[in-house]
Parts: structure tokens; sequence; C-alpha cells
């Protein structure tokens, strides 16, 4: 049976009948790959810190100097590549001589700063060496909650890849650590949200670890996944984290922003960018690291900002029925379905929708502030003139404003 579209949703157009290898006898990791190379409208290479720090911290050059010359690789086939570094914060270590990583924000902050500009240089004389040229885009959550910011960062990205120059982002960690909404947390996070700034993406998030295994990796038996067709809630208790000083994410992060991606209408492949090879052997198409599929399904431009780029300013939980009729029959969000509200949100902002346990099932644009919620709800639409006035909105949250998970 077809799955029924929600608002501004499509079909895309279904890929070969690629299955997990313990169900196809005659499975192409090849085939596979080849695939999703043709189909992605832009690749964009997140690389972490482990993968770009010595043990000591400070940044490895010589592992750039490979990163670029296999971008370069990439743009000679005709990729639209961007890429999303860290790193800031171990080049600003060698640039002071410090042989620890600061623990207090306001000194990481300055490290950064001082970093990051050593940083861009780095990459910028490396791909020099190979005629290309690169571009410094620095980036906060504010920055792509904002719509009209968003839709900046979209344009920006893309004239700078008809130009074919090379967009180099990072978080703005200078300004960003401060806040906690001003935050991505993790640069897995940020690369997610700029690759959800296109069509069909494929993000390539490289680490150092093979990819997603079944147990923790250490363990005698433990074996690599290779492919993840369909999502499942036994993935996320796969993840075994490993500890670093040095970076913010790990792969609970990064299965976030996989499943972000693939909801989306993109492919994922999380593989180890400690492996010189890595992306040469995905750009000649051999299994390389975990694959994440795309669910085939494409969410436009607006949909793709409201699920996931913007900061939810508070919270609206919902009942059995009303989580019934926006999930399964494509309706709006009434009053009559709305058992609390919680935040500071005005008309206009986004709130998470959420059932009794908590679990968010969605994103929504409210036509009323925390306020006028808080008085509404559980109300029949047939009171809510005689509660607020002569102005009132029949729902809540309209099903083109709404994004489910």
């Amino acid at each position: 049976m077809m799955h029924q579209c929600n608002v501004g949703e499509k079909p895309i157009g279904l890929r070969p009948p690629f299955l997990i290898p313990n169900s196809c006898t005659m499975f192409s990791f090849s085939l596979l790959y080849d695939e999703i190379l043709k189909t992605s409208d832009v690749i964009v290479v997140k690389v972490g810190t482990n993968v770009l720090s010595r043990n000591n911290g400070r940044l490895n050059e010589p592992r750039i100097v490979q990163l670029c010359c296999d971008l370069c690789r990439m743009l000679e086939q005709n990729q639209r590549v961007v890429l999303v570094t860290s790193g800031a914060v171990s080049s600003g270590m060698g640039q002071l001589g410090l042989s620890e990583r600061p623990t207090e924000i306001a000194k990481l902050q300055a490290v950064a700063a001082i970093g990051q500009g050593k940083l861009i240089e780095t990459y910028a004389q490396i791909l020099r060496l190979y005629g290309v040229q690169c571009a410094q885009i620095l980036l906060t959550a504010n920055d792509l909650s904002n719509r009209e910011n968003y839709l900046n960062a979209r344009n920006t990205i893309l004239s700078l890849l008809n130009l074919g120059v090379l967009p180099i982002i990072n978080e703005n960690d200078t300004v960003s650590v401060a806040r906690v909404q001003a935050t991505f947390g993790d640069n897995d996070r940020l690369a997610a949200l700029v690759a959800n700034l296109f069509d069909c993406p494929l993000l390539i998030l490289l680490t150092d670890v093979d990819g997603l295994f079944d147990r923790d990796p250490n363990e005698p038996g433990a074996k690599l996944i290779p492919v993840v067709g369909q999502w499942s809630s036994d993935l996320m208790q796969m993840v075994v984290e490993k500890r670093s000083s040095r970076s913010k994410g790990g792969m609970s992060s990064k299965l976030k922003a996989a499943k972000m991606i693939t909801a989306s209408g993109g492919n994922v492949i999380i593989a180890n960018g400690d492996r010189e090879d890595t992306l040469r052997r995905i750009f000649t198409a051999q299994e390389t690291g975990t694959v994440f599929l795309t669910q085939n399904y494409y969410l436009t431009a607006r949909k793709r900002w409201l699920g996931f780029a913007v900061q939810t300013q508070g919270r609206l939980i919902l009942d059995d029925g009303a989580i019934l009729a926006i999930v399964n029959k494509g309706k709006s969000l009434l009053p009559v379905g709305v058992l609390d509200a919680d935040g500071e949100f005005e008309r206009g902002e986004i709130v998470s929708l959420v059932d009794s346990q908590n679990k968010e099932i969605g994103r929504g644009l409210t036509n009323y502030g925390l306020s006028e919620v808080l008085r509404i709800c559980g109300k029949k639409t047939s009171e809510l003139r005689e509660i607020l006035g002569k102005n009132v909105y029949t729902e809540v949250i309209h099903r083109d404003n709404m994004q489910l998970f």
C-alpha cells in the first residue's frame, strides 16, 4: 500500500529495490552507491574534530591535505560539494601552544576565534594548489531558525556552488556557545541542517569509527551494519558512545542527523574518516561504512525548515484523539485536542507537538500564544469566539503549517 503524503510532501521516484543484504542474495553495493551518487544534487561532507586532530588535540595538517585532495577529486567529477568542518579549537590550540583543550567557555571561545582564521587559511592554501577557491561561512542555530536567514544561507551556498567555489561551513563558536538556544550542539546537526537546504542531498559523516555496529564494536562478534533501509526504535539502542574530550558529537548525534536527512528525501553515509581512502572508496562505488537510505519522500524547503531548523519555543501536549486525527487523517490541530501547553511562545512561533508521554510527534506554527492556548485547550470550536472574542482561528495549528516526524 502506498503511503499517503502529508501536505507539502510528494513521493519521489522510487529507486531500484535495493534491499538489505540479509533479504537479498544478489545485493550490489556498487549499484547502490552509484545510484545514490547519481541522484544527489549536492554532497555535504562533514568531518569531525577527532578526525582532524592529533592525540594532543592540535590540528592534523596532513589529514587536511588528504581531505582537500579527495574533495578536489569529487569536484573534478562535476559534483557539487559542501564541506562542514570542525577543528577551530584544535587550530587555536596549535597557534597558542596549548597542550590541553580549555574547559572555560570564554577561553574556549577565544581559542576558537584564534583558530578559525588559521583553519580556513589552511584549507584555502591547500585548495589553491589544486586550482580551487573556497569560501568561509560561519553559522549559528539562530541563523537557520529565522526563515529569511535560512533562505539567504541557501541562496549564498547555491551561488558559490554555481561559481565553482567550495563552501566551507563551521559553527560560529565565538558567539554560539554562550547561549544554549543559539548552539547546534555538534556539527552533525549543523551538517544535517545544511544538507536539508537542498532537495536531494547526500550527507557523508566522517568520524573515527567504521559506521554503525549491532553492538559495542569492542565486543567479540560485533558486526558493522552496511545498510539501514528503514528506521526502527532499535537503532538508537545500538549506540555505544566513544568518550572524547575533543568533540561534542557522538554516534547518537549522527543517527539523529541521518534520520533528519532520510526523512526529507536524502541519503546518508557514516564512515571512518581516519582511513585515507574512505572518500575515494565512496566515489568509486565501493562498500564503505553504513548507508542510510532515503524514505522516498520529498519535503518542500519550507517543510524542512519548519520541522528541523527552527528552535521551538514551547510545547502543546495532545490527547490520543488529536494525534490520531493529525497523523493518520491529515487533519489540523483543533483546541479540543490540546491537553496542556507550556513554554514561552507567541502567535506565529514554532512549538513542539508531544503526546502524553512527552514524545515529540511533530512541530508547527501556532495561531495562538501560550496564554490563549491555556484558555481554549480542550474547548470546542463553537466556544472560541465567546472565550477570545471576534477574531479567532478555528485551528491551533493548520495542517499546512505542521510537519510530523
